[in-house]
């Protein structure tokens, strides 16, 4: 089902408007696509900011514009917390469209209890499926993962009527080894360890060389 969204014509454009109709509980928003003209929107931004955080990808826009439209872009303000701006395109309650979607995993890979862990290698893809049943999420199940496995696009639990835009055998997880590097014993620190560079004259061989000359030069004498 597709999320409401109250909409008004928004007039006035322009960075202070724009700051102006923020501080009043909405988003700007902008409606395109299909042909029509672009329409600048004012939107609510209580309902905008909880349909964005369940992942909803289909809105029915109702008030100043009746349409269903698709969220194409989401701009968030500097924190990446609030919603400020949306771009919207217009769609067709019966044709399918090409959507992301967040893949989310579920369950406990058995390679965990291997000494594992599981890497993500991507975390959305890109389907196709009717405008109507566009899913928030898909989930990847890793109760099959074991150690030294992975898991790709063909084991995700696709809904009804959705079809995968990538080779279905991308990875999505696997689960590798963890390596614990080996602490050095006592006597390979000592061995290791590094002795102090010396600089400059040591008074070595050549120090003594020149003591045994002065010495023979008194002999002479």
């Amino acid at each position: 089902m597709a999320e409401l969204f109250q909409t008004e014509l928004r007039d006035l454009t322009g960075s202070a408007n724009t700051r102006r109709l923020r501080r009043s509980g909405n988003v700007p928003a902008i409606l395109y696509g299909h042909g029509k003209e672009n329409v600048s929107l004012s939107l609510v931004s209580k309902q905008v900011q909880a349909a964005i955080e369940r992942r909803e990808k289909l809105v029915q826009l109702e008030g100043a514009v009746t349409e269903n439209a698709l969220v194409k872009a989401v701009q968030w303000d500097a924190l990446g917390t609030k919603v400020i701006h949306l771009d919207l395109t217009r769609v067709d309650e019966n044709e399918t469209v090409q959507v992301t979607v967040v893949i989310v995993v579920k369950g406990t890979a058995p390679g965990l209890a291997a000494g594992g862990r599981v890497n993500r290698t991507i975390r959305r893809t890109q389907i196709t499926c009717p405008v109507m049943e566009i899913p928030n999420e898909i989930e990847l199940n890793l109760s099959t993962l074991e150690l030294n496995g992975s898991l790709t696009l063909a084991d995700l639990a696709l809904p009804k009527g959705v079809q995968l835009v990538a080779a279905p055998e991308t990875v999505v997880a696997t689960c590798t080894e963890i390596i614990v590097a080996e602490e050095p014993t006592a006597d390979e620190a000592t061995d290791d360890a590094a002795e102090p560079e010396l600089i400059g004259d040591t008074g070595g061989d050549d120090a003594e060389s020149s003591d045994d000359a002065d010495a023979g030069g008194d002999d002479g004498e």
